[in-house]
């Protein structure tokens, strides 16, 4: 994935904001951003939990970040597949602290990133 795709689907999700109301088709811009099973604000850093094989690493992710005034959105997806072959689906943890993420401490934080439910291993 590279940062265009990116722009454009916070383009397509925040356009919502500044304009008319426009209706996402399930699947077009969310697409291109990765389904998150949590994420955790915390005193230090963004921790987000994601699908994983065993391979997944923090350096398999990108994120993009957009400041308009005060409000900063920010969204996540995959440079790269977890191609490990685990015998049940998993999930980890990724923490990206706040100076990674060029966001001050304490700052509102808008993801744009979807969130689905965790429902076990091999589910």
């Amino acid at each position: 994935m590279n940062r265009r795709v990116f722009v454009l689907a916070a383009l397509v999700l925040t356009g919502c904001a500044t304009g008319p109301p426009r209706v996402v088709a399930p699947g077009q811009a969310l697409a291109e951003l990765e389904p998150l099973y949590a994420a955790i604000a915390g005193r230090e850093a963004l921790t987000i939990q994601v699908a994983s094989n065993g391979c997944t690493a923090k350096a398999d992710f990108a994120f993009y970040l957009e400041r308009r005034g005060e409000a900063v959105t920010l969204s996540f997806g995959r440079r790269r597949l977890d191609s490990c072959q685990a015998f049940a689906m998993g999930k980890t943890e990724l923490a990206f602290t706040w100076a990674e993420l060029g966001v001050p401490p304490r700052t509102p934080v808008f993801l744009l990133n979807p969130l689905i439910a965790w429902t076990g291993p091999g589910s």
